[in-house]
């Protein structure tokens, strides 16, 4: 008994407590477990037409014969190569089938569509919001 009490005492504080979230403190977590997906080659994506994005795919970047080339996507998918500019564009389809359109969507990231695709990569935006 002397434990259940124990445990009471410390549910009636916890209680007390303002459980309010912090915008702030959520966006430092968000964004660490961004850079440490991006850094274990996960990043977010919506395929095939998906409204929501989810952190399933996956980034490699490999050596081609223009330069960088990155694989994005998932197995039970399919996968696209995209090739790094360095003219300021970002990315181009590596494969040439469907054209890839990149928008800037936050501090060092970017959204590559193409097709019903939309992948996030992190990205040198120059600090863009």
């Amino acid at each position: 008994m002397k434990r259940l009490g124990g445990a009471l005492v410390a549910l009636i504080a916890l209680a007390g407590c303002d459980r309010t979230p912090d915008n702030g403190e959520l966006a430092e977590a968000e964004a660490r477990g961004s850079k440490a997906a991006a850094e274990n080659g996960r990043i977010e994506c919506a395929l095939e037409g998906a409204k929501l994005f989810d952190r399933t795919c996956t980034v490699e970047e490999m050596s081609g014969e223009g330069g960088a080339i990155l694989v994005v996507g998932r197995s039970n998918v399919g996968y696209r190569r995209l090739q790094i500019t360095t003219d300021g564009r970002g990315v181009v389809s590596a494969d040439g089938a469907e054209p890839a359109k990149v928008t800037i969507v936050g501090d060092n990231v970017i959204e590559v569509a193409v097709g019903n695709d939309r992948y996030r990569l992190p990205a040198n935006t120059g600090g863009a919001k």
